[in-house]
């Protein structure tokens, strides 16, 4: 799935400037009811079809938490999933729910959610004829992706750490910083296991072409996660990602949420910032990219030079 998103604000995926059919919310946190019982037969139908693909694609590719959270939660192939019932059972583990928003919604109001442990999910879902590509975050990615994550104490901690941080760095004028660390990991992070490099990612994890781009393509880098380096690294919106940062564990998220960003912030501050393709002789490579994909779509690009 490549994911473009309209008007992207430099906090990432999920934050915007409004609904996207341009309505005022009509409650201060921007939630709306999922209206469950409304889906059509049609759309139930998309996700089982997203499912059903996915599902089949991600066993040896998905991380042990994924898998762990997916079996444990009430997410099946039939049906989208009732958010009330994803909450119950996520707040008994977690201590997170998962609350139905319209589309995306302000930086503020994202992170608050987040700082309090809700995590904002789009209730709306792809049409048949988006399935690798749509312009805003669905339901499919917000619950297939992140849901089955947020069942794990780690990665619930860093996610609830990231809005507190979020709310911070709106105030200091640092969020395109914060948000690159959560683009790399909570978004397209791949983590060692034991046996070979998996996906925790929900932009990966929910996306049938990026599952196998970011593994077993030989043209993305992947490189061991070092926070300032990703903290000065773009990113893409537009296409697979170009480098991938890859953490030893998910414990080693939690060491991020207990860090002060403020002497991070002032550190970087005025240095200068990486290309997503770019290598650094200081990097941990496992592996370097041959950079063909991105290459490819580049050299497709430019202009044709005339030789008259």
């Amino acid at each position: 799935m490549l994911m473009q998103l309209k008007e992207l604000t430099p906090e990432g995926l999920k934050t915007g400037h409004g609904l996207a059919g341009g309505d005022a919310p009509t409650r201060a946190d921007w939630t709306i009811d999922q209206g469950w019982h409304n889906y059509t037969a049609a759309e139930h139908a998309v996700w089982k079809t997203l499912f059903e693909r996915q599902s089949k694609l991600l066993p040896g590719r998905a991380c042990d938490e994924f898998v762990a959270g997916m079996r444990d939660l009430p997410i099946g192939p039939e049906q989208i999933p009732d958010f009330e019932q994803l909450s119950e059972v996520l707040m008994q583990r977690t201590g997170w729910q998962v609350v139905a928003v319209p589309g995306l919604v302000p930086d503020e109001v994202f992170f608050e959610h987040l700082a309090n442990r809700r995590f904002p999910a789009g209730h709306f879902i792809r049409k048949p004829s988006e399935l690798d590509y749509l312009e805003e975050p669905d339901v499919f990615h917000d619950v297939f992706g992140h849901v089955p994550m947020l069942m794990n104490p780690a990665i619930a901690d860093y996610i609830q750490a990231y809005g507190v941080g979020g709310l911070r760095a709106r105030k200091l004028g640092v969020l395109d910083k914060l948000a690159r660390v959560y683009w790399y990991t909570v978004e397209f992070g791949l983590v060692k296991q034991a046996d070979g490099l998996r996906i925790y990612g929900a932009g990966i994890a929910s996306s049938y072409t990026e599952t196998v781009f970011s593994l077993d393509d030989p043209s993305p880098n992947r490189i061991g996660f070092d926070l300032e380096r990703v903290m000065r690294t773009n990113y893409r919106i537009d296409d697979f990602q170009e480098s991938y940062f890859v953490i030893d564990n998910l414990d080693k998220l939690l060491d991020l949420a207990h860090i002060d960003f403020a002497p991070l912030y002032e550190r970087i501050a005025g240095q200068p910032e990486y290309q997503p393709g770019t290598v650094l002789p200081s990097d941990t490579l496992l592996t370097r990219g041959t950079g063909s994909y991105h290459d490819a779509k580049r050299a497709a690009t430019r202009p044709v030079t005339s030789l008259n």
